[in-house]
């Protein structure tokens, strides 16, 4: 009798034992978990920024003119000695045949668009055509643009139709794209740190993260343009931001 109760306290000692260590781990895996759940919880958001000052990389020049008159033969013949005036001038900025696209003649008559009324236009016909320069030599045609008044003294009156004016274009974007937003991140995580350090804490792994949209700007900040005057296209040089938008937790 002694022996089985001193085997029935043993297998309780035990069991007991092993209750305790039992109790012991499931409080230490849920205490871990709970610090777990607080630890997730505990993250900062932060931006970083980076501007590149770039050059544009294409021009591109439409140079519009119309002549009007009554004898449309004589109209035409010279709007066809505008061209060639414009296209010597072209070519004495060493801008290439190329580079160089003819666009379609257009004729308007403007009798035909008249519906009643007593008022005439001055002229019948009006010929349009326009020459557009396209080409990566921008600074040979930052150059010309400042000379058209050659033109003008040769009798060419250079139109401008809205949005369509010497526009310069980066078309490089793709090629800076990773370095900036390495550059980003690396600039987010260093604000991390920063406010990770003012609290106490460790900056840990990214929790999410956005790219952001990459701008392109005129080099003076212009593109404010609450005159509406100024863009982007107009500026040879140009700023591309991007600003991007991480989360990193935050470890004690």
């Amino acid at each position: 009798m002694n022996g089985n109760n001193q085997n029935r306290l043993g297998g309780a000692a035990v069991l007991g034992a092993l209750l305790a260590v039992g109790l012991i781990l499931g409080g230490w895996v849920v205490g871990s978990q709970i610090k777990s759940t607080r630890l997730s919880d505990r993250y900062v958001t932060v931006k970083g920024l980076v501007e590149r000052t770039v050059k544009s990389d294409l021009a591109i020049w439409p140079l519009s003119y119309k002549e009007a008159g009554d004898d449309l033969s004589a109209l035409y013949a010279k709007t066809e000695n505008d061209k060639k005036t414009i296209l010597d001038f072209l070519d004495h900025q060493n801008i290439k045949p190329s580079e160089i696209e003819l666009g379609v003649i257009r004729v308007v008559d403007t009798q035909a668009n008249e519906y009643g009324g007593n008022t005439r236009a001055p002229h019948r016909y009006i010929v349009e055509q326009q020459i557009t320069v396209r080409t990566p030599q921008v600074d040979r045609i930052a150059a010309a643009a400042q000379k058209t008044m050659q033109l003008l003294q040769k009798g060419i009156v250079l139109t401008s139709n809205p949005g369509q004016g010497l526009a310069y274009k980066f078309m490089g974007l793709n090629s800076i794209k990773p370095d900036m937003i390495t550059e980003a991140t690396r600039n987010a995580r260093a604000a991390a740190a920063r406010f990770a350090s003012d609290s106490g804490s460790k900056v840990g792994s990214i929790r999410q993260a956005n790219q952001g949209f990459f701008s392109i700007l005129p080099t003076d900040q212009a593109s404010e343009t609450s005159e509406g005057n100024f863009s982007a296209d107009s500026s040879l040089m140009k700023t591309v931001r991007v600003v991007t938008t991480v989360q990193y937790y935050l470890d004690q």
